[in-house]
């Protein structure tokens, strides 16, 4: 008897994407019985952190709907949290040895721990490679949201075919780095020199000898920044704000070709950058590290989710749309987390609704906790464009009650936190020197670290 009523909650389940989210979304849907697909467009799992050296082929700013190149990590990126607090609740980020056993390793080390989080949990037999999602869809649009099916349509990207199929769900674990998010200036369209956006930026040495403005000071914008002093004649920086860290005025100050400036007020065709403060500067390039948008060329919801100034929406909790849940929900929009732990709460929360353990609130109660939550960012003087920025530790932890996921552990916050500290003072350094051993200690001796039982250990 039991087994007949497993069997009528196990749902066919489509995840978009291979990376960090679509790869635990599939071992969460697998725990739960259901018949899980991947579709992946590259040749192999990581998602962004799968880095493509060949640029060649993708437009330098990004523009079209269905970009040529997914991931937007250039060669030299090293992660900017420390291991320890980045690995999924079972799965430590463990030192191996012969790799990189740096706290703050390299984009490659990430991608061997997504390799082996794949290969542990035998997840590489649900996934097709090199399958592009073209289109997704509603079956019968217009039936109730609980007998909800999705056409997706795909691409082999070596053969051409597309193949339609019919599933119950979707998961969409496309990420969130891919779709280049650019300013508007008077005069970007008719500036005849070179732009780009930092997704096509791989090594500074195409930038050798060259005068270059860098829009914007987020972590990429620094560290591009640092690199590129190197080997450019003069790096100016464009900052909507001139209230910068310490860490990177330290940097500025020991770089006579390193300048900060204002915000861009206009381009001139004769390839004259002029500022908001009227200072000009002749640029042989600008480089925009300007952050990315949400996109999703491939999915038709009949205008039920939208993206407006970055704001998926409605989402429930980010993740669900109120309209179409269980059967379509989204893993991996919300920014500023600890992406990996919060990544697998929401795998198996859309788990165990579609095996029937869970229930979602009304339609009505979704859609007023929505509009409360966006009353509360506006009366907060947070932009649109910041909704899905969360930077709270509690929000993440009442997340996890919904399925009972252990609340963020006390070393791992304050880890977090410490390298941000850190990061913010000491910015050329932050990865390689630190002063928090002592939590490093508790880490390492937490269940977390000692689940395993693996020789391998991160000191």
């Amino acid at each position: 008897m039991v087994s007949e009523t497993v069997q009528s909650q196990s749902k066919n389940v489509c995840v978009i994407g291979a990376g960090p989210s679509g790869l635990v979304a599939a071992r969460e849907l697998r725990k739960e019985a259901h018949r899980v697909v991947v579709l992946e467009q590259n040749h192999d799992v990581g998602g962004q952190w799968l880095y493509e050296a060949n640029v060649e082929e993708e437009d330098p700013l990004g523009r079209k709907p269905f970009r040529k190149v997914h991931s937007s990590i250039y060669e030299s990126l090293r992660l900017t949290s420390p291991r320890e607090i980045m690995g999924f609740s079972d799965f430590p980020f463990l030192v191996k040895k012969g790799r990189d056993m740096r706290r703050f390793p390299s984009h490659t080390e990430l991608l061997l721990y997504l390799k082996d989080f794949c290969e542990y949990f035998a997840l590489r037999e649900v996934i097709r490679f090199n399958t592009r999602v073209d289109h997704v869809g509603m079956l019968d649009y217009g039936v109730c949201s609980s007998d909800l099916k999705w056409i997706v349509r795909s691409i082999d990207k070596n053969s051409e075919k597309v193949v339609e199929e019919v599933f119950d769900a979707v998961v969409v674990a496309t990420g969130h780095y891919s779709q280049p998010r650019l300013p508007s200036i008077q005069g970007m369209d008719t500036w005849k020199r070179k732009q780009m956006h930092s997704h096509t930026y791989r090594t500074p040495e195409p930038f050798n000898n060259e005068i270059v403005v860098v829009v914007g000071n987020s972590l990429s914008g620094q560290d591009i920044s640092i690199e590129l002093v190197e080997v450019a004649k003069e790096v100016h920086m464009s900052s909507r704000s001139l209230n910068i860290s310490e860490g990177l005025s330290k940097v500025i100050c020991k770089h006579a070709n390193f300048h900060l400036h204002p915000q861009i007020e206009s381009l001139q065709e004769d390839g004259r950058v002029t500022f908001v403060d009227g200072s000009s500067i002749l640029a042989d390039s600008i480089l925009y590290c300007t952050g990315y948008s949400y996109a999703f060329p491939f999915l038709d919801t009949k205008g039920m989710v939208v993206v407006d100034d970055d704001r998926v929406g409605p989402l429930y909790e980010h993740t669900f749309p109120p309209s179409l849940a269980p059967s379509l929900s989204f893993i991996g929009i919300p920014r500023k987390i600890i992406g990996f732990p919060f990544f697998e709460s929401q795998a198996i929360w859309i788990a165990q609704l579609l095996s029937g353990k869970k229930v979602l609130p009304s339609w009505e109660e979704m859609m007023k906790s929505i509009k409360e939550f966006y009353h509360s960012r506006e009366a907060a003087g947070i932009p649109k464009h910041c909704t899905h920025e969360i930077a709270n530790f509690e929000y993440c932890d009442k997340y996890g009650d919904n399925v009972g996921f252990p609340h963020t552990e006390g070393w791992r916050k304050e880890l977090c936190l410490s390298a941000i500290i850190n990061a913010d003072v000491n910015l050329e350094t932050y990865r390689d020197l630190w002063d928090d051993h002592d939590l490093l200690q508790q880490a390492l001796q937490s269940p977390h670290f000692t689940q395993l039982g693996l020789q391998d250990s991160p000191l």
